[in-house]
């Protein structure tokens, strides 16, 4: 078995390449990102030092890492961390892996939360708390409360938390709003919750085989969940106060029209950098 840092950069990037279709680009990075991890260097030490060679711990080590993402494994869950808005984030199977996608939400939400403002905000479906750890870190003088009906994905959040030191969190095991005080309301209530259907095939595809269906799958249209928050939403909001969701690539139009008929105003859609209709939000009637 080759141990020299460089052979492994183009002979296992071209295994990955081969076994997951991935780009050449981005299959050489994700070995650097295993051979980081095994010999917790930076990438540039394994520009610098191509000749290196691994020991034999680490060389075995290296070796079940990478087979571990051949067989598909999400290499978030192979390295436990995730990079989300800058920040990085503890991950784990209980819980979705962040994606860039996502941003757009956390970037929608502070234009809505004015610097140096106590407000409340409360983010459904946290599991990891990228999104509410995000706005929490850039808005430290907010109130965010984060929930998740996932004891294990909660524990997650509350460790990020910690690493973060984002004391401005607070984390509730909830079922959507149910353990909320029925007199709680918030300034901002925004969520990233599962809006796939059931049948989807791309369930069965890349990163989604390995993360929780829960968190990914909602009902025969994906809309069961976007059904119940936005329905539920303006019992916890303040007067004029904010609900924005994520939603699935095809489902703005179907999203702003369950908004509309809850009495929503102000609807709109946001696209991401793909040109996507991504998040779409409301206010409640001032």
């Amino acid at each position: 078995m080759p141990r020299r840092i460089h052979i492994l950069l183009t002979q296992d990037r071209d295994a990955l390449a081969a076994a997951l279709s991935p780009d050449s680009a981005t299959a050489r990075l994700e070995v650097q990102m295993l051979l980081q991890e095994v010999l917790g260097v930076s990438r540039a030490y394994l520009m610098a030092h191509p000749e290196q060679v691994l020991s034999e711990v680490q060389a075995t080590r290296y070796h079940t890492l990478l087979q571990r993402r051949l067989k598909g494994e999400p290499l978030a869950y192979i390295l436990g961390e995730r990079e989300f808005f800058g920040l990085n984030f503890k991950v784990s199977p209980a819980t979705l892996i962040p994606r860039p996608d996502t941003e757009l939400l956390v970037e929608l939400a502070l234009q809505l939360i004015p610097p140096n403002t106590p407000q409340q905000i409360l983010d459904l479906g946290t599991g990891t708390g990228a999104i509410a750890l995000a706005i929490a870190h850039a808005r430290p003088d907010i109130v965010m409360t984060a929930v998740d009906a996932s004891p294990a994905a909660l524990e997650i959040a509350r460790e990020n938390a910690a690493r973060l030191n984002c004391r401005n969190v607070r984390c509730v095991q909830s079922d959507w709003f149910s353990a909320l005080n029925k007199d709680e309301r918030f300034d901002l209530v925004l969520s990233n919750p599962p809006y796939i259907a059931e049948a989807d095939p791309h369930l069965q595809q890349g990163d989604l085989r390995f993360e929780p269906r829960s968190a990914l799958a909602a009902g025969a249209e994906g809309l069961d969940d976007l059904r119940h928050i936005i329905a539920t939403a303006r019992d916890h909001l303040r007067i004029g106060g904010w609900l924005l969701l994520e939603h699935g690539y095809d489902q703005a139009a179907r999203v702003r029209d369950l908004l509309a008929e809850a009495g929503y105003t102000d609807i709109y859609s946001a696209r991401d950098l793909g040109g996507i209709e991504r998040v779409s939000g409301g206010r409640f009637p001032v």
